[in-house]
């Protein structure tokens, strides 16, 4: 249970703790924030209200720390890593549970996510000696009008702290996803998880503790945005942010400084279905990619682009397996489940009115209890609804008829998300054709838009982000290259004579 066993240290009373110096501490403030059950929609959950000046002792901690784990071996840093991965796996049961109750997570998905995130910091670990334990050599006479009188040595090193603020919906794996390759560069990490998903990351973080990494190099705040947020962010001591979330990110771009910034701030994956396609596997794959965990996924297909001379029998095919998911509470492992909160849910509802008062075809009826809104498919959308650009980030998915491939390219690009986009076609010149036209960061060819496999690089461009992330990436990004120049008095040459 949530809390309980090896957990026991990091709640008190009915309040979960922060995490400073190795410690589980309770806020100065006094204060706690409440996490609302979605499919209840009450209080299950509190944790602390950190206040600035707790945050600044963090940070004065991870500056610290930071300074002594960089002269840690990596052999040392990835078998530490590779502990906490076993004791996440073997835990995963009581964070499964933290996410299906703050996050409405389904119960086999939610343990999918616990056991990936361990899979993904044993590799980190790999990848990292890999990637760390080798430098370049550089030599001068390469470049013109030189002599070879200077070698030149590149490495890489650590940024110092980062600063990591995962989303809510994938609350643990993508905060693993952060610090996972921040620690094997030999950074420190602060993290600061979503209010939703908050107690799935302090018991993961737990987990961390008891695997024996130095006091200070992982601290985990929690508390309101409004209150620890811009003031995170915009903190000296901070020398790199990783972020996944929303329009959140635009404005801690602008406020950051100099500093690297990672993020990755939502989509509207299109997925274009040409006439040749598979419509089996396009039927599978749209409703697998439109509503696994609900719609609520950054690569969830966010509207569909179908050719009119298939599209009556592609929504006829998609209505079939639309009507075999399952509705109810995660605790039952329905393929639908609330979504995370009753503000996303008036959102999601809004754009379905305004797709009605512009007479988009209903393929079912819609129907909402509370957070939770049935699957809904909607044909004959027309790109004046809101539907058609909007991330609606729930169970409800546009369909978009077109005469032409070009109609389709022209849609996907004309939006101001570019994370991800699917074709469907048995013609590969046509799909690498279409996939260099899309404006995305990744095309998936006859298949849904995913994150994974975690290693595969993942970025967006326009507003879906700035940077790459996937796990040799991020070690890249959360590294410096340092060099070191050897100045010969004569020049040298291999095997030469003196």
């Amino acid at each position: 249970m949530a809390g309980n066993g090896v957990f026991v240290d990091i709640i008190e009373g009915d309040v979960f703790k922060y995490y400073s110096e190795g410690e589980w501490k309770k806020s100065a403030s006094g204060k706690s924030v409440a996490i609302i059950n979605p499919t209840t929609r009450k209080t299950q959950y509190k944790v602390q209200a950190c206040t600035q000046e707790e945050v600044n002792k963090v940070m004065e901690v991870a500056k610290a720390a930071q300074k002594s784990w960089a002269k840690t071996p990596l052999w040392k840093r990835a078998e530490l890593l590779h502990k906490a991965a076993a004791i996440l796996k073997e835990h995963k049961a009581p964070i499964a549970e933290c996410l299906v109750k703050e996050i409405a997570k389904p119960a086999k998905d939610a343990v999918t996510e616990v056991v990936r995130s361990g899979d993904l910091v044993s590799y980190t670990a790999e990848e990292g000696v890999r990637i760390l334990g080798e430098g370049k050599f550089l030599v001068s006479d390469s470049f013109p009008g030189n002599e070879r009188t200077k070698y030149c040595l590149t490495s890489k090193i650590p940024l110092g702290v980062i600063l990591a603020i995962p989303p809510f919906n994938y609350p643990v794996n993508l905060a693993v996803s952060k610090i996972a390759p921040a620690l094997i560069a030999g950074n420190s990490l602060v993290l600061k998880p979503p209010t939703q998903g908050a107690v799935a990351c302090l018991h993961m973080v737990h987990c961390f503790h008891l695997a024996g990494f130095p006091k200070g190099l992982i601290s985990c705040v929690t508390g309101k945005g409004s209150e620890i947020g811009d003031f995170l962010t915009m903190h000296p001591g901070v020398h790199c942010i990783s972020f996944t979330g929303g329009d959140t990110g635009v404005a801690i771009s602008k406020k950051a400084g100099m500093i690297p910034l990672q993020m990755e701030l939502g989509g509207k994956d299109a997925c274009i279905v040409l006439e040749d396609a598979d419509l089996d596997l396009a039927a599978g794959s749209i409703v697998k990619g439109g509503f696994s965990y609900s719609g609520q996924r950054c690569t969830a297909v966010k509207v569909v682009l179908v050719m009119e001379s298939v599209a009556d029998t592609l929504v006829e095919k998609v209505n079939a397996k639309v009507a075999k998911l399952t509705v109810g509470p995660p605790e039952d492992d329905c393929d639908i489940t609330p979504v995370v909160s009753e503000s996303s849910a008036n959102f999601i509802e809004g754009l379905v009115m305004d797709a009605k008062q512009k007479n988009a075809t209903f393929c079912q009826q819609y129907k909402r209890e509370g957070n939770l809104i049935w699957p809904l498919l909607l044909d004959n959308v027309r790109p004046d609804m809101r539907i058609a650009w909007e991330e609606p980030f729930g169970p409800v998915l546009p369909v978009i008829r077109i005469n032409s491939v070009e109609e389709g390219i022209h849609h996907c690009n004309a939006s101001n998300f570019g994370l991800q986009g699917c074709v469907f076609t048995k013609d590969i010149n046509k799909a690498i054709l279409i996939s260099d036209a899309m404006e995305t960061g990744t095309v998936q060819i006859n298949s849904a838009p995913a994150r994974g496999p975690d290693h595969f690089p993942f970025q967006g461009i326009k507003d879906s982000g700035i940077g790459s992330q996937g796990i040799t990436n991020s070690i890249n990004m959360m590294t410096k290259v340092k060099t070191t120049v050897i100045n010969l008095p004569t020049p040298s040459y291999t095997m030469g004579k003196l």
